[in-house]
């Protein structure tokens, strides 16, 4: 089978690798000359592990994948055409802008000379790929094409893992030969046992929403309950412990910390309170969720001023920019948001990240940027752990002593004990501890 993916943002270029991993000959195409001039390179504009290797065997070892321009001839003599294009938030109401998936679609619909199947795999809400079918029919017969959705879980940071060996392969079909030929496509998987589950259109549409939004609300949840623990003098850690042993509930998505960020559950909880407000159903309970994801940062920031005692003129240093580790994505990240709080204050901000620093400054141009961990640590007077990279879990505090005294750390992240700084005469403050 001939693949052509429209898109190569994240999950385009994920998807067109892994897929050219697979076997599959594969197109990615996009119409920014500079990004696919780039990718030819095998230059990835984004940082996640592994990709560069992909791209790097497959576009120059073993062929299967190419970069394009030119939609007109990527798609017509393909057999499945991917749509992953971006489906960012409307600002007023959080409702998903879906005009670059119609703008693709009408593309499409210019150039297809056979049958091939179209496939949603961007994050769309329910009723977006039967409007693409009504796009494409205006321009061609209904037995030239078919519509599929296949909605993606990757994770940025695991994206190749997750991808490759994945929980689930959802397919959302009209008929038996799109499905057939979509469980074909992903017959490499049947080796590892992968469920693949066949569902209607709308409700493939709805699993990718509702699995994003459930784990957006048990990250919500657990960090309220971490502010009640921090009020009565319990533990979230132990009582995370305590919840997840259940197989009811699990131990995913039960860590507390600053809030979920990335370019994936804010936008999705709030698209998916637009698409039940659209239908007449109340998603009450993902208006707390999202509520809550957004105040948190404010309440975080209040109690770091308040107990470092921090005024105009002070220095902290935050460790971690990106919303999580192993990407240099800043989307919605938490600690971003708190570095532009303490600086709007006239607080000073050295910073340190692994991979997001360059994209944390486009967002914050008031952040020093530091060569390393140790440098952003000097001459500070409160640490804040906002990401849980690796190397932030063993950082030699004595030697950091050396050049600061009484430090108040927040390790937001909770990868500290309390009683390691206390015993350097540090401040300690976790999360829901």
């Amino acid at each position: 089978m001939k693949l052509a993916i429209m898109g190569t943002g994240y999950v385009g270029l994920i998807t067109g690798a892994c897929f050219a991993e697979f076997g599959y000959q594969t197109v990615c195409v996009d119409k920014d000359s500079n990004r696919v001039n780039e990718l030819n390179d095998s230059k990835c504009p984004f940082y996640e592990p592994g990709i560069e290797d992909l791209l790097d065997k497959h576009l120059n070892k073993t062929k299967l994948l190419t970069f394009s321009n030119s939609l007109a001839e990527s798609v017509k003599d393909s057999d499945i055409i991917f749509i992953t294009v971006g489906t960012p938030s409307k600002r007023l109401d959080g409702e998903a802008d879906l005009s670059y998936v119609w703008n693709v679609a009408e593309e499409i619909s210019e150039h297809i000379s056979k049958y091939c199947i179209i496939v949603t795999k961007s994050t769309v809400p329910v009723g977006t790929t039967k409007e693409v079918k009504k796009i494409i029919l205006k321009k061609i017969n209904k037995e030239n094409f078919d519509v599929v959705s296949n909605p993606e879980f990757l994770r940025e940071g695991s994206a190749i893992s997750d991808f490759m060996r994945p929980d689930r392969v959802v397919i959302g079909s009209e008929n038996n030969k799109s499905e057939d030929i979509m469980r074909e496509l992903y017959r490499p998987l049947y080796l590892l046992e992968t469920p693949i589950i066949s569902v209607s259109i709308e409700s493939s549409e709805i699993i990718k929403y509702a699995s994003n939004s459930f784990l957006a609300t048990k990250i919500s949840f657990i960090n309220q309950v971490a502010d009640l623990c921090e009020s009565v003098g319990a533990d979230v850690q132990d009582v995370a412990r305590g919840m997840g042993i259940d197989k009811r509930i699990g131990n995913k998505y039960l860590h507390a910390g600053p809030g979920y960020g990335g370019s994936c559950f804010p936008k999705d909880v709030k698209a998916f309170i637009s698409t039940g407000e659209k239908n007449g159903i109340d998603l009450s309970i993902l208006s707390a969720v999202d509520n809550f994801n957004e105040n948190r940062v404010q309440l975080l920031t209040d109690k770091i001023v308040i107990k470092s005692k921090l005024k105009k003129g002070d220095t902290v240093t935050l460790l971690g920019l990106s919303f999580k580790p192993n990407t240099d994505d800043i989307r919605d990240s938490s600690s971003l948001k708190i570095s532009k709080l303490l600086s709007d204050q006239g607080i000073n901000i050295k910073s340190y990240d692994p991979e997001a620093m360059n994209n944390a400054k486009l967002e914050n141009n008031e952040l020093i940027l530091c060569k390393d961990a140790y440098e952003a640590c000097k001459n500070t007077k409160a640490i804040i752990i906002g990401t849980e990279w690796n190397e932030f879990r063993a950082l030699d505090f004595n030697k950091i002593k050396e050049n600061t005294k009484n430090l108040v750390i927040f390790d937001l992240r909770n990868i500290y004990n309390a009683k390691d700084f206390i015993e350097l005469g540090f401040e300690y403050y976790g999360t829901g501890k």
